[in-house]
């Protein structure tokens, strides 16, 4: 409410109380408007009258016709003095000189008026409702442009964020989309998925990050996967971070892929694996490659010797 509080600085304040004029001269013309809607349907009800007085008393039928017609005027009179008795005098909106100079002087301590326990949520709404001549709201990205018009000619520019919708609410953040896409080279979804965790992130549906939920934001977003679990999803051999797999290893030193799988398990090589079946990535340098690279083996040819005789 800083800005309402703004609004209504004592220097506005004339200008405030010159609206609250506009207010009392628009009350007493619906007063009139009242008063001469009321005494129209008097006078149709007075006209109804002298009509059933005038009519013949033998012609009962017209007798009766005219006198149904007088009470359905009289009932339309007191319609309306009725609902107009159930609205607010004009002469309550009225201010006096004294009330006014009250109201001048209040305006220096409005902020403690405006927040003490006393005054109610309906009272402040009131004061802004008469305050506030026009409000125009427009739509830029993710913010709303609030540009409020006050009863003092002065306008108020208002920059709000915008309420997510419910799907925005479960949508992942774009700081983590950002954090996989640059992650995703050099990491696996489960080294994607701890640091996440670690950094305290937590994933749109709600909860930690897990190796599906990795999953479907590089599918959602088009991420490529440059450290994949599964070998066929490498298939140069090697993947983002350094490693390769069991049958690229393989290949690279001039063995069998049984010989890495022993190497491994012995500790020669260093390597990696998601599960403890799953496949392995192994740590190559071309230092590891020259001291292991075995000999490729010349494959002879077995010729057939002719017999000459």
């Amino acid at each position: 409410m800083a800005c309402f509080l703004q609004a209504i600085e004592p220097a506005h304040l004339e200008v405030a109380l010159s609206a609250l004029d506009q207010v009392e001269a628009r009350a007493r013309q619906v007063e009139h408007q009242w008063q001469r809607q009321i005494e129209r349907a008097q006078y149709e009800a007075d006209l109804a009258r002298r009509r059933y007085k005038a009519v013949d008393p033998d012609n009962r039928l017209v007798a009766r016709s005219l006198e149904r017609e007088w009470n359905e005027k009289l009932a339309e009179v007191e319609k309306l003095e009725r609902e107009h008795t159930l609205l607010p005098h004009p002469a309550a909106l009225l201010l006096t000189a004294e009330q006014r100079e009250q109201i001048r002087r209040l305006a220096h301590d409005l902020p403690s008026i405006w927040h003490a326990s006393t005054t109610t949520f309906v009272e402040r709404k009131q004061l802004i409702r008469w305050l506030i001549k026009g409000v125009t709201l427009s739509k830029r990205g993710n913010v709303i442009d609030v540009a409020i018009r006050w009863q003092t000619e002065a306008l108020t520019n208002l920059a709000i964020p915008r309420y997510k919708m419910s799907w925005e609410e479960r949508q992942t953040s774009s700081q983590v989309v950002e954090r996989v896409r640059e992650w995703s080279p050099t990491h696996t979804n489960a080294q994607i998925a701890a640091l996440l965790n670690e950094e305290g992130e937590r994933a749109g549906m709600g909860g930690s990050f897990t190796v599906s939920k990795i999953e479907w934001i590089r599918y959602a977003y088009h991420i490529p996967a440059g450290c994949p679990e599964r070998p066929k999803a490498a298939p140069t051999g090697q993947r983002g971070d350094g490693r390769y797999s069991a049958k690229a290893t393989a290949k690279l030193l001039n063995v069998d892929v049984s010989t890495i799988a022993d190497w491994c398990k012995t500790g020669f090589l260093e390597s990696v694996r998601s599960t403890p079946l799953g496949p392995r990535w192994i740590t190559l340098t071309p230092e590891i490659i020259e001291a292991l690279r075995k000999p490729v083996k010349r494959q002879w040819k077995h010729r057939r010797t002719r017999n000459i005789g």
